[in-house]
């Protein structure tokens, strides 16, 4: 949850921004910090590129959790969480990332260690995980499905 928190601040959004929203925000934020703005000036343009590179990972990664790209990709997410088998998790620093047998990966934010624990001791994860984690946690594809 930190890391979207420290994006949106990045970016200078709140959490009900739009994709329209972020996409203006990236782009008034680049105009000032784009690396060719500081051709003649060398400690300038090493700056501008840690911004720009800073500005466009918050960018993306905003962008794949947002309330429109989830909608978009809703059939997708469904089909993965209902009908595939969970092939692995990993669970670090409040990110539950699972790999699905169909060749997705998702990330899920926020999830507490306790959850984690529960899953891992659950006689069907993938049962624990349709109830207690894939409808309940921020989330965003990592590894497009090999079927998509």
């Amino acid at each position: 949850m930190k890391k979207i928190v420290d994006y949106r601040r990045l970016l200078d959004v709140n959490k009900d921004a739009d994709l329209k929203t972020l996409k203006s925000a990236y782009r008034t934020i680049m105009k000032e910090c784009h690396p060719d703005k500081f051709v003649d000036d060398a400690e300038g343009l090493a700056a501008a590129e840690i911004k720009s590179k800073d500005m466009i990972e918050a960018y993306h990664f905003l962008v794949s959790i947002s309330p429109e790209t989830r909608e978009q990709q809703l059939p997708i997410y469904t089909n993965t969480i209902t009908n595939s088998v969970i092939q692995d998790f990993d669970w670090k620093g409040l990110v539950l990332t699972v790999t699905f047998l169909d060749g997705s990966q998702y990330e899920y934010f926020g999830v507490p260690r306790n959850e984690y624990v529960k899953l891992v001791n659950a006689d069907s994860p993938g049962r624990f995980a349709r109830r207690h984690i894939f409808q309940t946690y921020t989330y965003r594809n990592v590894l497009k499905t090999a079927n998509a």
